[in-house]
């Protein structure tokens, strides 16, 4: 197997990963109280449970970067949409429904379209000392700029999410290429112990954001997660580490209308699982103190030793009615 086939199928099975720690993550959000505290969260065994899962779909994902470009492996990450819709269809016990398999078809459609212009060769080039710094001081300004208060808070804290995981994935991406390259250089080094402290940091700064932008339900910020987190990742493969699309201005194109297919079934899928949220959401009982007494049926019999709550006036007579 090349090793643009053993990125690609490790990218697969990465994103079942992720998707099934979504799918835990967002219904851990639905049973927790927004006040709740990180400490309370650590010691929750379905907490551990999405760590797990996302600490695997992460391992597979560094290993996927050890033999695939960014703009190869990246792209990949829209299939944890794909695949937590059935997942979250079979734990809210119904079925997957027709708008979400358009959206699933167009995105991997777009993702296909994807993979034919993404350049297949295994990375060699990594992140300077200073560019690792300039990366990580952009990334801390964007998430501090979307996590001040506001409107749409679930959506805003998705795409920090989605931006820190992205960068975490590029940094990844010189830790792994820095650490099997046997051409020289010290193994540990400032350099290198940089990367992989801002590595840990928005690794799990990216995971925290995701529990709070969960809580307003999976569809629309999954969506957004998706779709910040590729882009984030291959601009800096595309500006900083050397990388190209492969083709011409036909592959260009290709790559575009792949884009916006992808694009497009991310938005339908985050629409219906929207959708599917709100109506799985049950409706808000009624405070007994504020319940209002029902319509009086007039004729209706009444017991002679019905007591009638405080402020309910004595029913008309069927005789009085008219």
């Amino acid at each position: 197997m090349n090793a643009t086939l053993l990125a690609v199928a490790l990218s697969l099975v990465s994103a079942g990963a992720y998707a099934a720690a979504a799918v835990a993550q967002s219904r851990l959000a639905g049973r927790t109280d927004p006040s709740t505290g990180v400490l309370r969260l650590l010691g929750r065994g379905a907490w551990w449970s999405a760590v797990g899962l996302n600490a695997g779909g992460a391992l597979l994902h560094v290993a996927a970067l050890n033999f695939g470009p960014l703009t190869l492996v990246q792209p990949l990450g829209a299939l944890t949409l794909v695949v937590a819709v059935p997942l979250g269809a079979r734990a809210a016990g119904r079925r997957v429904g027709r708008t979400e398999w358009r959206g699933t078809a167009l995105t991997l459609l777009g993702l296909g379209a994807l993979l034919l212009t993404a350049g297949g060769s295994a990375p060699h080039e990594t992140l300077s000392l200073p560019e690792a710094l300039g990366v990580g001081a952009a990334t801390m300004a964007v998430v501090a700029g979307l996590g001040r208060p506001g409107a749409r808070p679930g959506l805003r804290h998705a795409a920090a999410s989605g931006i820190t995981s992205g960068v975490a994935s590029a940094l990844t991406q010189t830790l792994t290429v820095a650490v099997t390259d046997h051409s020289g250089g010290p193994l540990f080094s400032w350099r290198l112990l940089t990367v992989a402290l801002l590595v840990s940091a928005f690794a799990m700064g990216g995971l925290l954001l995701s529990q709070t932008a969960y809580r307003g339900g999976l569809g629309a910020p999954l969506a957004v997660v998706t779709l910040a987190n590729p882009v984030a990742a291959s601009a800096i493969g595309l500006a900083l580490l050397g990388e190209r699309l492969q083709g011409g201005p036909v592959s260009l194109v290709l790559a575009l209308l792949g884009t916006a297919a992808a694009v497009r079934g991310v938005v339908l899928l985050s629409r219906a699982q929207a959708r599917n949220t709100d109506l799985a959401t049950p409706a808000e009982a009624p405070v007994p103190g504020d319940q209002v007494p029902s319509r009086v049926v007039i004729g209706s019999p009444r017991r002679a030793d019905t007591v009638l709550p405080a402020g309910v006036p004595e029913p008309l007579p069927a005789h009085a009615s008219g």
